[in-house]
């Protein structure tokens, strides 16, 4: 048993064990959204952060690598592919959810904030609105929006810089968190995703790698593995007088520490790339979005088990999962290529680059990491954040 070495960590093009803790972490939502009393020791409302972590990890990897094989990052490519990985199925789902309420005669509901599903803002949205969960898809559009401009455009390549801003800007939004104002607590959020950039940012460069390195051996590895989960299990029990915002910027902190030892060969990293784990994994952002659809059919299916219980919380998980089996292959699948093809088309200069260099760059999406998902949770207790 070794630790996993920086020339390994670069030519690695699958994390599987990603994709596995996503699966871990959808079913926590729904048990958390669905399940009822019997799930609340689960704490699932706080596993948005896992993913916005994760999501924040696996972005700038991409970004990072794109970077260094092919000396820049093209934004426009990188929106486009962003584009076309997220909006497609958000927009479908909002559509049946228009649909839906149409038929139910509740659309006005709807439509009064389509203004605010469209252009994204929907964690402003009023907390009783429906298709409330796609809150954390503003979050993450945003974030997107002008983080790569800042790392990648604004900052240059140098190791030591890019770390300091990526470390300034978690500085920055943790003091605009006011005390005692739920509803201003939002740049929490997008600490959490800038946590999982700086792993990225870490891990990038040698000597970074060389600092968390000792968390890749098997050994260490499965001792943070298990006491994260020890941490997961005590969520519950947090003193609320440290405040939610103290809860979620912690267990974002220790989500981050969590992404090397995910990447070992550990028995518990191993076990998260299972395939089945892997398959409800790779179409987790599908099942996020179609949650509260997938619930309410299985509520008409089992009526007798009320609207939160064990047997729901089942049910819309089997439901959701067939849904978002086939928008994976129908929907997701091919609006990725789409964005593929279209970021590359944006950045081809021909044989030689056009300009004298080097062949432009492939969509960073070519490098076979596993696309970050965006399932995320609906409600946090005390606000949405």
């Amino acid at each position: 048993m070794r630790s996993l070495r920086y020339d390994e960590f670069q030519a690695m093009r699958r994390f599987p064990a990603l994709d596995g803790l996503r699966a871990v972490a959808a079913i926590m939502v729904f048990a958390f959204h669905y399940g009822g009393p019997s799930w609340k020791w689960l704490t699932g409302w706080i596993g948005v952060h896992l993913f916005f972590v994760l999501s924040g990890f696996l972005i700038t990897t991409l970004l990072l690598r794109e970077e260094h094989r092919y000396g820049r990052v093209s934004l426009r490519a990188f929106y486009l592919r962003r584009f076309f990985r997220i909006m497609p199925v958000y927009l479908l789902v909002l559509f049946l959810t228009w649909a839906l309420a149409r038929l139910n005669g509740t659309a006005d509901a709807v439509e009064r904030l389509m203004a605010y599903y469209l252009l994204l803002l929907n964690d402003f949205m009023p907390s009783n609105a429906p298709y409330l969960h796609s809150w954390t898809i503003g979050i993450e559009q945003k974030f997107y929006l002008f983080w790569p401009a800042i790392a990648f455009l604004l900052v240059t390549a140098a190791f030591r810089r890019r770390l300091a801003v990526t470390v300034g800007l978690i500085v920055l939004l943790i003091a605009m968190i006011p005390p005692d104002i739920a509803w201003l607590s939002w740049p929490i959020h997008y600490v959490a995703i800038l946590f999982g950039c700086l792993v990225a940012v870490v891990m990038h460069h040698p000597r970074g790698f060389a600092l968390v390195r000792p968390l890749t051996h098997p050994v260490t590895a499965t001792a943070v593995i298990v006491v994260f989960i020890a941490f997961q299990a005590s969520v519950q029990y947090w003193p609320i007088r440290f405040g939610q915002e103290a809860l979620i910027g912690t267990y974002a902190a220790a989500a981050a520490l969590l992404l090397p030892p995910l990447l070992s060969r550990s028995v518990l990293a191993r076990g998260l790339g299972l395939r089945p784990l892997v398959f409800i994994g790779e179409r987790s952002y599908s099942m996020y979005l179609i949650q509260s659809i997938a619930a309410r059919v299985a509520i008409g299916l089992l009526p007798a088990l009320g609207r939160r219980s064990t047997g729901v919380f089942l049910g819309a998980v089997v439901v959701a999962l067939i849904v978002a089996d086939v928008l994976y292959r129908w929907v997701e699948l091919p609006m990725i290529e789409t964005g593929r093809r279209l970021a590359a088309r944006v950045t081809r200069r021909g044989p030689s680059g056009g300009d004298g260099t080097s062949p432009t760059p492939p969509a960073a999406e070519d490098i076979k990491i596993p696309r970050p998902r965006a399932v995320l949770v609906d409600t946090v207790p005390a606000g949405r954040g």
